[in-house]
């Protein structure tokens, strides 16, 4: 590991150590960056199953890193060289930013010179020479400000986020107390990531990023928006600055000036909050952890296939398929963004940036402030949470009730899903309503269970009554089931021929039509941090194995996702069928495992995973097969998995698919719009968006059907299946790698 630490480093080293040993090879830990890679000596040190064991929960990286000058020199890197050949070491896995991975390019380049050079001087043979006469070199980009170029994610910048939105939800609350403005700078010398997603993460008054440097005369405009937001009511601003921020001309914009700059014109209290190495330190979040994982199995593969004309790759995640990126392609795009920059091409820097750093900025700008409707539409909406609260809900409707309105539509929002919508609770609400909702956990509108089957005649009286030609349901299951049978009603009531969309939003992620459903990222966060410490009082007691129930209903994500980002031995799930033969297997494993020095076992079992192997079923098996080695506890996760405040992840795709659906419904709404009315009943009008590898889709409710289980209210096909793989062969299973599915090379 190498330059800047970022959270998740460990949750890689440990993969790429245990899929090292896995594979048959001998893994070496070099500690302290490169400069360990240049002393030698104690800096190398073979590494065994047990050697990266409890470290998945850590941030940092257990193995060190420094910068090191030494390696920048050809002489450095001779050193190097030596150290490497004489372990016999000729395949480098390197977790850093663009410079350690350049570094490392620079290495494999010289590789050969630098072997012949230490043959005339003797340090070496020949034949030593020939049988280490190729350096393979993979890279995995660890950089918590999401900087490098081709990489969708880059480890630890999911975490940042986290301890930025932490701190954020904080200062909130005293802002609010004291009517204070709050100018928070968060890390990004060069790159406005952080700063840009936790504005949108927070619906922050301004924002500055180095891509777009506001316009000649911003100071202006700054405060009259800061003046206005306050004369509306709100009791507090909060301006999220980038370290790295510049003007137009590009001289430095700083934390202090904009301080002083509202202190003088609008007198209103203002204080700076500098986050800084905060932002580095804490726990790596759910996200990292996993991706890190996935990552660095994905690494050995990758070093494991290459070949003498394969250019050395960067692993990275493409939607959630493991890619491999040629690392030299990602260098020179990263330097093009900064060129772009320098030479005051802000425009083409954000473009060079990707397509959801551009995206994230435009709809920013969409929601940050009101901007009057061209004209008033003729359309009106209607927004309702349907199912189990999920984290997530309120900043869905937060961004499509603003996005209606300034699409200059009706909007209605309706308290208690279907059944108040059969009820008549339902009231117009404006941009302002909806303020400060976005980092509120569970459902402001209030959500139920109900399906319109059973009060459709109501519900219909009150589409007529309202005159609701569009119908936004965010919520899990019984959202998508509801608008089926509203869709398939259409035949009895013309009322019900209008455009409905679902956004799914559950814990479970069990909505056909998307891979990730709003809410299941906050849950497998806070399943996981008590995972965390069940885990941290079964190292303290020895010889302990916890069995941990998640919530879930008959889909396995939240127990096989919890369990590879705690480490967990097993997750028992329906979707993956599990005979006595396997827990029997599941039992000596465990019992193995106490003879180690990592005594103590963790066992995930989602809710509904086999009828007659309940958890109290597990407990008094492992209870009695384990006695005299382990004894076993329970513990049942339950509603916790539904509260809390939503992560980044979930604000941010909440805050997009409510500006999507939204803009997908006032097209359609214009498709269908003859003399006045709307009448729509092809399957296209009424779908679930969702999000598919990286494109956001839409799904018609009808087809979905197709694809349905709904006795056991799952998608018939789940991507993440693929994942168990992992989760087993990290917990040390032998099983066989021929299913494990080889990352393609693209290009940037």
């Amino acid at each position: 590991t190498s330059g800047g630490d970022a959270q998740g480093m460990n949750a890689a080293v440990r993969a790429v150590t245990r899929m090292g040993i896995y594979v048959g090879a001998k893994v070496f830990l070099i500690y302290e960056g490169y400069e360990g890679l240049v002393e030698g000596g104690d800096n190398i040190k073979q590494a065994n199953w047990l050697s990266v064991s409890n470290i998945i929960q850590l941030g940092g990286t257990v193995i060190g890193s420094a910068r090191c000058k030494a390696f920048t020199t050809r002489a450095g890197r001779l050193r190097a060289a030596c150290n490497l050949v004489e372990h016999g070491i000729t395949n480098l896995c390197v977790i850093g930013g663009d410079g350690s991975l350049t570094g490392a390019d620079i290495f494999r380049s010289e590789w050969g010179g630098l072997l012949e050079e230490l043959v005339q001087d003797g340090q070496i043979s020949k034949e030593v020479a020939q049988e280490n006469c190729r350096l393979n070199i993979v890279g995995l980009v660890g950089s918590i400000d999401n900087d490098f170029c081709g990489t969708d994610m880059t480890i630890g910048t999911d975490s940042a986020l986290h301890r930025i939105m932490e701190v954020i939800d904080a200062i909130t609350t005293t802002a609010q107390s004291h009517q204070r403005t709050f100018v928070l700078e968060v890390m990004g010398r060069h790159c406005g990531y952080l700063a840009l997603v936790s504005g949108l993460a927070s619906g922050a008054d301004w924002l500055f990023i180095p891509e777009s440097p506001p316009e000649d005369g911003w100071e202006d405009l700054m405060c009259e928006r800061l003046g206005e937001t306050r004369s509306r009511g709100s009791r507090l601003n909060i301006i999220i600055i980038a370290e790295g921020a510049i003007d137009r001309s590009g001289k430095p914009i700083s934390s202090n000036y904009v301080k002083d700059l509202v202190v003088q014109r609008l007198g209103f209290d203002t204080r700076v909050t500098v986050l800084g190495h905060v932002q580095r330190g804490g726990t790596p979040s759910a996200f990292d952890r996993v991706l890190s994982s996935k990552m660095g199995m994905e690494a050995v593969m990758a070093l494991l296939e290459a070949t003498p004309d394969t250019p050395a790759c960067v692993v990275s995640l493409s939607g959630n398929q493991s890619v491999r990126l040629p690392l030299m392609e990602c260098v020179q795009v990263t330097k093009d963004v900064q060129k772009a920059m320098d030479e005051k091409r802000f425009e083409e820097a954000i473009q060079l940036r990707g397509r959801s750093f551009e995206n994230n900025w435009n709809i920013y700008k969409l929601l940050a402030h009101q901007k009057p409707a061209q004209e008033k539409s003729p359309f009106s909406l209607a927004i309702l949470n349907v199912g189990a609260p999920a984290a997530g809900m309120n900043a869905a409707v937060r961004s499509a009730v603003r996005i209606g309105i300034c699409q200059g539509h009706t909007v209605y929002v309706v308290s208690d899903g279907f059944e108040g919508l059969s009820k008549g609770q339902i009231r117009e609400v404006g941009w302002h309503d909806v303020a400060g909702w976005l980092g509120r956990g569970g459902s402001m509108l209030g959500t139920k269970r109900t399906l319109p089957k059973t009060c459709m005649e109501k519900i219909v009286e009150n589409v007529r009554k309202f005159n609701i030609q569009g119908l936004l349901v965010i919520g899990g299951f019984e959202a998508y089931e509801g608008v089926l049978q509203l869709v398939e009603a259409r035949g009895q009531y013309e009322e019900l021929c209008i455009i409905m969309c679902v956004i799914p939003a559950t814990i479970s992620n069990n909505v056909p039509g998307t891979d990730f459903s709003l809410g299941s990222d906050t849950a497998v966060n806070a399943a996981m941090e008590s995972c965390d410490r069940i885990k941290q009082s079964a190292s303290g007691t020895k010889r302990r194995v916890f069995i941990v129930e998640t919530m879930g209903g008959y889909c396995g994500y939240l127990s096989t996702v919890t369990g590879i980002a705690v480490g967990a031995d097993a997750a028992y799930v329906y979707e993956d069928p599990f005979t006595i033969h396997d827990l029997k297997a599941n039992v000596e494993h465990l019992t193995d495992k106490m003879k180690t020095d990592i005594q103590r076992g963790l066992v995930l079992r989602n809710e509904k995973c086999h009828e007659h192997y309940t958890t109290e079923f597990l407990y008094n098996l492992y209870s009695s097969e384990g006695k005299g080695i382990f004894d076993c506890r329970i513990n049942v996760l339950g509603h916790l998995q539904q509260g809390g405040a939503p992560t980044p992840f979930d604000r941010n795709y909440g805050t997009k698919l409510g500006v999507k659906a939204v803009l997908w419904m006032s097209e359609k709404l214009q498709e269908v719009h003859r003399q006045g009315r709307v009448f729509a009943n092809s399957g296209d009008s009424a779908c679930v968006i969702g999000l598919r590898k990286k494109v956001v889709a839409f799904s018609p409710v009808t087809e979905l059907k197709k694809v349905t289980d709904f006795e056991h209210r799952l998608p018939q096909e789940q991507w993440w299946l693929n994942l168990r793989l992992m989760l087993k062969m990290l917990a040390n299973y032998q099983i066989s790698l021929t299913e494990y599915i080889s990352g393609k090379m693209e290009h940037v």
